[in-house]
């Protein structure tokens, strides 16, 4: 059903920041409203990462505002507006649409976040944080093998799975204890393993981890960048849109990774 209702910048802006309190987290990229549109919205789009072909996805989709967890600013950027950058830009601003970008606040929230929101896909048990910020989840999940477990994340995610495991591992070893954290989070994996857990399960692996998960006995997945980041922006935007009641689509945009 498609709604009347509007609202503006200035109420969208505080609704998400009201939500996702960027303000208690130090990062490398500023978290809200990145890039100013129209002051009233109807329609939001939500998105993994600010792109070409999302901007034209919502732009398709007739949305005021983007929603995404990439924002287009990092720390380190030399500043300039050429290339892809200036390609970007120029599509929100022929449009006048807003860019809203969460970055760790939206890894993190209880609930919503993309780590929250993934344990519920996978079946895990949360029970507490670990890591930087606490940007790491611990819990446990029913007995069962790392072959089983595979199965599971490469069904639930629909991608493929770079698994280390421990080669004194057997293949009937029952794995009950596991951590994740979604994304890039490669430098949270001797977190992990100090926190006692059988299974570390992030977005990428790096060339160290390996060596760390055959030394420390402690698995290893790589379950994709994208792939583990789906969740959060999606819940988020349906939440914010219902709120105001506004209009939400969520578009995935394929990246293997």
């Amino acid at each position: 059903m498609i709604s009347n209702c509007m609202a503006t910048r200035e109420q969208l802006t505080l609704a998400f920041d009201g939500l996702l309190q960027p303000h208690l987290f130090k990062d490398y990229a500023p978290n809200g409203l990145q890039v100013e549109g129209k002051p009233n919205i109807k329609k939001i789009v939500s998105g993994v990462t600010a792109n070409v072909a999302l901007f034209e996805q919502a732009i398709a989709c007739q949305a005021d505002a983007v929603l995404v967890h990439h924002g287009l600013f990092w720390r380190g950027q030399d500043g300039r507006v050429t290339g892809w950058m200036k390609d970007r830009l120029a599509l929100l601003l022929k449009h006048n649409i807003n860019l809203y970008a969460y970055h760790l606040p939206l890894d993190a929230h209880d609930t919503l976040g993309n780590n929250a929101q993934l344990g519920e896909r996978l079946g895990l048990n949360a029970e507490g944080r670990f890591g930087e910020q606490s940007l790491g989840w611990l819990g446990h999940l029913p007995d069962t093998t790392m072959s089983s477990l595979t199965h599971t994340i490469e069904s639930v995610l629909g991608h493929s799975v770079v698994s280390i495991v421990p080669p004194q591992w057997t293949p009937q070893r029952v794995i009950r204890r596991i951590a994740w954290c979604s994304g890039g989070a490669q430098s949270y994996f001797e977190s992990a393993i100090a926190s006692g857990v059988d299974v570390f399960l992030t977005g990428e692996i790096s060339e160290p981890q390996t060596h760390y998960a055959r030394e420390c006995g402690v698995a290893y997945l790589a379950c994709g960048h994208h792939a583990t980041e789906r969740y959060g922006v999606q819940a988020v935007g349906a939440q914010v849109a219902s709120q105001l009641g506004l209009e939400h689509t969520f578009v995935d945009i394929d990246n293997p990774a």
